[in-house]
């Protein structure tokens, strides 16, 4: 297994949830569509980013009428 590609991964991702975490904190809550359209990660690696920041409790989800909206904790 090649963990030069794994490992590039893990950094793609953990890049894009600082820019989500730094985004949120500039923006405030947003929705999934437009905090994927506001950073410059493609739409699978802003969903893992997601992801990671919920794991570590830095994030809330909340479902609304016309989707899901992001805000920090």
């Amino acid at each position: 297994m090649a963990t030069g590609t794994i490992d590039s991964g893990v950094e793609q991702i953990g890049w894009a949830a600082g820019t989500v975490w730094h985004k949120l904190d500039e923006e405030g809550p947003l929705s999934f569509a437009k905090l994927v359209k506001e950073v410059d990660f493609p739409r699978d690696t802003v969903m893992q980013a997601l992801g990671w920041l919920a794991r570590e409790e830095k994030i809330r989800i909340e479902e609304t009428g016309r989707g899901r909206v992001v805000s920090r904790y």
